[in-house]
C-alpha cells in the first residue's frame, strides 16, 4: 500500500505537486485556473515559472486536470500542476487520483496544501491517491512496467489538525481495496469457502468484530432453502457469513446484506459467454458489507453493524435448480423460480428474512450487483436506490454523494406488486413487466418484514465494475458502496433509532 505522511519540514523534491484552484483570471478560451499558495514554501523561480506556465497551456484549475511542468536542470526537476476545483474534498480527490496517476514512476512525490486549509482536503486526496495507485495482478508484473510510487508527503502548516483525516482515508481506503481485492479474484479459486475464511481472515485483525459462518448442514438444520438451492449446481457448496460489530456505546443497529454470488452463469437458464466474462464481480456487494463493517470496527464508530454475506456458485449441472421450482425461504415464505438466472434475490432475500426476524435491526439496507436493468437506466457509474422510507434514502444519497459514489433514487409504483404473484407460491422471482431493477427490488421488500419501512436496496451492478480509470477507479473491481456505507453509518452513529440527530432526540 502506498506510503502517505504529513509533514511540515520543507526538503526540495525531486517531483513536487502544487494545487490549481479555478481562479478569477480569464483569457480567450475562458476562465483559467489560479496557483495556490501553499505551507511548502516553493522557491520564487518555481512559482514564476509555474504561474507562466499555467498561462502558457491555460490550465482550467479543473479537478484532476494535470499539466507537468519539467525542469530538467532544477530541483525540483518536475512540478506536477494540479487542479482541485472548487477546492472541496471531491475536488482534492481528484486531485489525488491524477497526482498517483502522473507520478506513478516517480519514486516519491511530494504534496504541497494551502495553510489552514480544511481536513476534508487530506481525506479527500490520500483517498484519492491511495485508490488511484491501487493494483490487482495475478501474473508477476514486468519491472519496467510496474508502478514506482512507494511514497507520498502532505506539506501542511501543522499535522495534528490533519492526522485524524488522514487516518479515516486510510482505514476506508484500506476497506475499499480489500472488497475490490476480493471481487478481482478469479472464480477458479473463489469459492464460497474460500471467501467466507478470506472475510474471516480480514475480520480478526480488529478486536470487537466477530464472525459466524454457516456450512450447508447448518443452513438446511435452519431453513436457509434459498442459499442452498442456488448453490446446489456446484461442487462448491454455498456459506452464510454473519459479521458482527457490537460496540458498547451503539445506540443503533444496522444490518447490511450483500449479494454473494462467487461466479454466476444463469443455471439452467444459462447465460451467453459474453455474460459470464465478468461474474467473478456478482459478488460484489457481499465484499462491500463485509468491508463497511470492517471499517466501522476500525474506526471505532459507536453504531452495531451487523454484515450478512449469502454466499453461492450458480452453476449449471445435474443437481441444479430448475425452472419451475417452489423454493422454501427462510421463515416460510415460497417462490415459485421462473428464471435461475434471477438467483441474486433469492439468496437475499433468506439473508433479510433472516435479520428481520431474529436480529433486532433498526435499519436494513442490501446490496447487489442485481441486475442489467440498472445501468440501463443508469449508466456506468450511478447505483439505483430503492426505499420507502424518505430520511433513509435522503441519508443514504447524501453519504453516496461526500463518498464520490453516485445514486439515484427509483420508484417502486403499487399497480406493479400484483405481478409478482404466483399461481403456485408466494411469489415469483420474475416478471414479464420489463421494469427489471424495479420489480427486483419490489420483490425483495417481501422479505423486509416490520423493517419495510426502514429497508433500502442498492441496486449496484455496473458500478461494481469500471471498463477503464476514471479518477479514483481503476480498471477491474471499484469496491463500490464501501464508501458510501462508511459515511452513512458515521452519520447513523450520532443519530437515535428513529433517524433523529442524538441533541434533538435528548431534548
Amino acid at each position: 500500500m502506498l506510503e502517505i505522511r504529513l509533514a511540515v519540514e520543507q526538503t526540495v523534491p525531486d517531483t513536487l505537486a502544487l494545487p490549481v484552484g479555478k481562479g478569477a483570471r480569464t483569457g480567450e478560451s475562458g476562465p483559467g485556473g489560479e496557483l495556490l499558495p501553499t505551507a511548502y514554501a516553493a522557491d520564487r523561480a518555481v512559482r514564476e515559472e509555474a504561474l507562466a506556465f499555467i498561462s502558457d497551456v491555460e490550465h482550467t484549475g479543473g479537478a484532476g486536470v494535470v499539466h507537468t511542468l519539467a525542469r530538467p536542470l532544477a530541483s525540483p526537476r518536475r512540478v506536477l500542476l494540479t487542479g482541485v476545483g472548487a477546492g472541496d474534498e471531491a475536488g482534492w480527490r481528484a486531485a489525488g487520483a491524477a497526482i498517483a496517476r502522473s507520478a506513478r514512476q516517480q519514486p516519491s512525490v511530494t504534496v504541497g496544501l494551502p495553510a489552514a486549509v480544511d481536513p476534508a482536503a487530506v481525506r479527500g486526496l490520500a483517498e484519492g491517491l491511495w485508490l488511484a495507485a491501487y493494483r490487482f495482478r495475478v501474473a508477476t508484473e514486468p519491472p519496467d512496467k510496474a508502478p514506482k510510487l512507494a511514497s507520498v508527503t502532505i506539506v501542511v502548516d501543522e499535522t495534528g489538525r490533519y492526522e485524524p483525516a488522514l487516518a479515516v482515508a486510510r482505514a476506508v481506503a484500506e476497506a475499499t481495496m480489500l472488497a475490490r481485492d476480493l471481487t478481482n479474484t478469479p472464480s477458479d479459486r473463489k469459492s464460497p469457502a474460500w471467501l467466507a475464511e478470506r472475510i474471516r481472515e480480514a475480520a480478526a485483525s480488529h478486536p470487537g468484530l466477530s464472525v459466524v459462518v454457516r456450512e450447508p448442514e447448518q443452513l438446511t438444520a435452519e431453513g436457509f432453502n434459498a442459499i442452498l438451492a442456488v448453490g446446489n449446481g456446484s461442487v462448491r457448496p454455498p456459506r452464510l457469513v454473519e459479521l458482527s460489530w457490537q460496540p458498547p456505546q451503539a445506540r443503533t443497529h444496522v444490518v447490511l446484506v450483500g449479494k454473494g454470488i462467487t461466479f454466476d452463469t444463469g443455471g439452467i437458464c444459462i447465460k451467453p459467454r459474453d455474460g459470464m466474462r465478468l461474474m467473478r464481480k456478482d459478488m460484489g456487494g457481499a465484499a462491500a458489507v463485509a468491508a463497511a463493517t470492517i471499517a466501522a470496527a476500525a474506526l471505532n464508530l459507536p453504531v452495531r453493524v451487523t454484515a450478512l454475506a449469502p454466499l453461492a456458485e450458480n452453476m449449471a449441472s445435474g443437481t441444479a435448480y430448475r425452472p419451475g421450482d417452489v423454493v422454501r425461504h427462510y421463515g416460510g415464505m415460497t417462490t415459485e423460480v421462473l428464471n435461475t438466472d434471477a438467483e441474486g434475490r433469492l439468496v437475499l432475500a433468506d439473508a433479510m428474512a433472516y435479520a428481520a426476524r431474529h436480529l433486532d435491526a433498526d435499519l436494513l439496507v442490501d446490496l447487489a450487483t442485481l441486475t442489467g436493468a440498472q445501468s440501463v437506466a443508469l449508466g456506468k457509474r450511478t447505483a439505483a436506490l430503492y426505499s420507502d422510507s424518505d430520511p433513509l434514502a435522503e441519508a443514504l444519497a447524501e453519504a453516496a454523494t461526500a463518498a464520490g459514489e453516485r445514486v439515484w433514487r427509483m420508484p417502486m409504483p403499487d399497480d406493479y406488486r400484483d405481478a409478482l404473484d404466483s399461481d403456485v407460491a408466494d411469489l415469483v422471482n420474475s416478471t414479464q413487466v420489463g421494469a427489471g431493477s424495479v420489480m427486483a427490488a419490489m420483490y425483495l421488500r417481501e422479505f423486509a418484514g416490520t423493517l419495510r419501512d426502514r429497508w433500502a436496496h442498492l441496486d449496484m451492478s455496473a458500478p461494481a465494475w469500471a471498463d477503464s480509470p476514471d479518477r479514483e477507479l481503476v480498471k477491474g473491481a471499484t469496491g463500490w458502496g464501501v464508501r458510501t456505507l462508511v459515511r452513512w453509518l458515521d452519520r447513523v452513529a450520532g443519530e437515535a433509532p428513529s433517524g433523529v440527530p442524538v441533541e434533538a432526540a435528548a431534548s
